[in-house]
Order: C-alpha cells, then structure tokens, then sequence
C-alpha cells in the first residue's frame, strides 16, 4: 500500500481526491496538510486519516509515497520543489504552475530527482472519455476532421448573501480569475483531451476572447486549434455563463465530427451517442470526470514506475502553454486599436454590395502562432 499526502484541503480535496483514494485499496491517505490546521483536522476526522500536520516540516517529513497538491495554482511550484527534495512522487492539481517557466523547472527538478510529476487531468479517466478514444481508434465516424468542446458555467454564481441579507462575492468565486482565467483553469482538461482522443499534437492555436466582467483575463474563451493529423478543434470556455441567475445551468458538451458520423456527449442530458452510417448507437452515459479511475491510474503508475495512461507533467505543460498563449494572445489583442474605419464592411451601403459569405468579409490577419514549440 501507498502512502499519499494531500496538501491543501479545501472544496477539491473534500469532494474530488480524498473520497476518491478511499475507494482504490493500494493507496491509503496518510497525511494531510492546510494552512488552516482545523480545516485539515476536520477533514482528517472525516476521512479517517492517520496524520495531520501543523507544518509543512512535519509533513515532508512523513513516511510519503507520494503527494498529491490540492493548493492554489500559485503556490505549486514551491510544492513541488518540496516534494523533490523530500523524495516523492507527484499528483499536482492543474495548471501545474503559473507559467511556463516554473513548469519546465518543476519538470527539470522532478525528473533530475528520479521522479514521477503527473497531472491532475480526470476528465481523461470518465468511462465516457474512454469510450470516445476507443471509437476514434476503431474508426467508428472514419477520418476525425472536427472536435467541438463546450464548457461554460457560472463558476459557483457571482453573488452570496448573508444571514443580514448583504450582497457580497462569492467566495468560491474570488482569486479564480487570477490564475490565468477559465481557458487556463478549466479549459486545459477539454485541450488536454482532444491531444489525447487524437494522438496528435497541436501545430498552431488561436484564441478570442470576450469580456462579460472586469477582468484582466477574458471571462469568456474561444480556441481554435489545428492538429498534425488535419482535424480542427475548437474550444468554448466561459465562467460568467449565468453567473448573476438566480436559476443558472451550465452547457457541457463533446462533439467529434468525422467523415462517417458523429459522436456526441451532452452532460445536461446525460446522452451519449453514435451516429453513423451503420445506424444510431445510444452508448452508457457517465460523468465527465473520474478521480477514483484516476486514482487507480495513478496506483497502478507508481507499482510500475512508468506513466501508463498517466497525465504526465509534459501533457499538462503543453495544455497549459497552449491555453496561456491563447488567453494572452486575447488581451493583446483587446488592447489594440480598433480597425480604420475605412477598412469596416459598409452594412448601410447598396445591400448588392454586401458580400453574403462571411469568408469574403475583410478579416484583419490574425497573430502568427507557429507550430508548437520543440523541447526536446
């Protein structure tokens, strides 16, 4: 049995990763740490955990296997600093770091160490997940041209009140945009996962982004991606959607669009379905996300010492660098003067002037991405 650390107890930890090690009988939580020393004892209580730490001395210091970084994105890079010199192998909460610079050293220091840095990508782990990379490697909707992958929600509402009937910021909600906004935070499982349903690697991205607050980041993402392969994927991702409703949904979707058929995932209708030329296919519909099949990854990762299906730290870097590049390529751009007048469609002039086709429309040149970077 493995000993694992959690480092950080808040609404991740509680709901996500502690519950989830229970379930995988090779691993055992040894140990926890937090900031908030009660907040660790009440969650030690909770989940019958041996030890929980005043400081992150004692915590090191423990009999780990391995940690698993439930912190903000933030204080990563030092966590994993601690880890390597400790001793222990890694689990690490996305983003792995705030750029990219601390990833590639967590990366460096990791591997020097002769260990394991893995990320915490659980969306790779959904039995429905599986099942789409299984379909794309069985050829089911033949050449794989199109992924279309939506995620926006309100990132837990805007407001709260209080027992006087103050109107205040969701605390759930504060200090999220400042770790790089929703396509760094959320959008790098729905990157993550199109590399991984493709076998193919990204050669160039766009992004777009739309500010619905007052946010450095945009609130609201769009990515375009071009892979090796020829497919294209395009990412929607926003925090803002519903986020002042009193009755606010979320949309979650998966689309791959291949040239005989379409797979389609719908969390909100809780459909998975097949459709191609052989007919309709209503395949087991399961959550988007697994920890415990995470876990059991990870169990199975530390017995072999090789990743197996593994999130490694390189995927999340390349996740991650993908989804900053386009984020900062977005507030580059919202900072840019807007276009000469002379060069705007003129929608009040002859209508048989107007082109029809949005593709003759004058586009002004997008920024040049160039092909991924090579690190090898």
């Amino acid at each position: 049995m493995y000993n694992l650390g959690v480092i950080g107890c808040g609404m991740i930890a509680e709901k996500g990763h502690l519950p989830a090690i229970r379930h995988v009988p090779e691993l055992q939580n040894y140990a926890l740490y937090d900031r908030d020393f009660e907040r660790a004892k009440a969650l030690q209580r909770q989940f019958d955990v041996p030890h929980a730490y005043r400081t992150e001395d004692e915590f090191f210091g423990a009999d780990l296997d391995a940690i698993v970084i439930c912190t903000p994105a933030p204080v990563h890079h030092t966590n994993v600093m601690d880890a390597a010199e400790s001793g222990v192998h890694v689990l690490c909460e996305k983003p792995l770091g705030m750029n990219e610079e601390e990833m590639l050293e967590m990366e460096a220091v990791m591997k020097e160490a002769g260990l394991r840095l893995f990320t915490g990508f659980n969306y790779r782990f959904s039995q429905s997940a599986r099942d789409i990379r299984r379909l794309v490697r069985e050829g089911a909707i033949g050449e794989v041209r199109l992924l279309r992958l939506i995620y926006n929600w309100h990132l837990h509402g805007k407001w709260q009140w209080t027992e006087d009937g103050e109107r205040i910021e969701n605390p759930l909600r504060v200090g999220r945009m400042n770790e790089g906004g929703p396509l760094v935070d959320c959008g790098v499982h729905q990157i993550d996962l199109a590399r991984w349903w493709l076998g193919s690697e990204v050669e160039w991205q766009r992004g777009i982004g739309v500010w619905l607050d007052d946010y450095e980041a945009p609130d609201h993402m769009y990515l375009h991606m071009g892979h090796d392969c020829g497919a294209h994927t395009t990412v929607e991702v926003g925090f803002s959607y519903n986020a002042t409703s009193q009755e606010p949904r979320t949309h979650f979707l998966y689309e791959l669009v291949g040239t005989d058929g379409v797979i389609r995932y719908n969390r909100e209708e809780h459909a998975f379905e097949l459709r191609n030329s052989h007919g309709t296919q209503h395949l087991p519909w399961h959550p988007e996300k697994s920890f415990v099949g995470m876990y059991e990854e990870f169990a199975r990762a530390l017995e072999s010492g090789r990743p197996q299906q593994m999130p490694t730290a390189r995927d999340g870097i390349l996740a991650s660098r993908i989804a900053q590049d386009a984020t900062e390529q977005a507030i580059r751009e919202r900072n840019q003067s807007p276009p000469d007048q002379e060069q705007a469609v003129d929608v009040q002039g002859d209508p048989h002037e107007i082109p029809l086709d949005a593709a003759h429309l004058p586009m002004s040149s997008p920024t040049t991405r160039g092909a991924a970077r090579d690190d090898s």
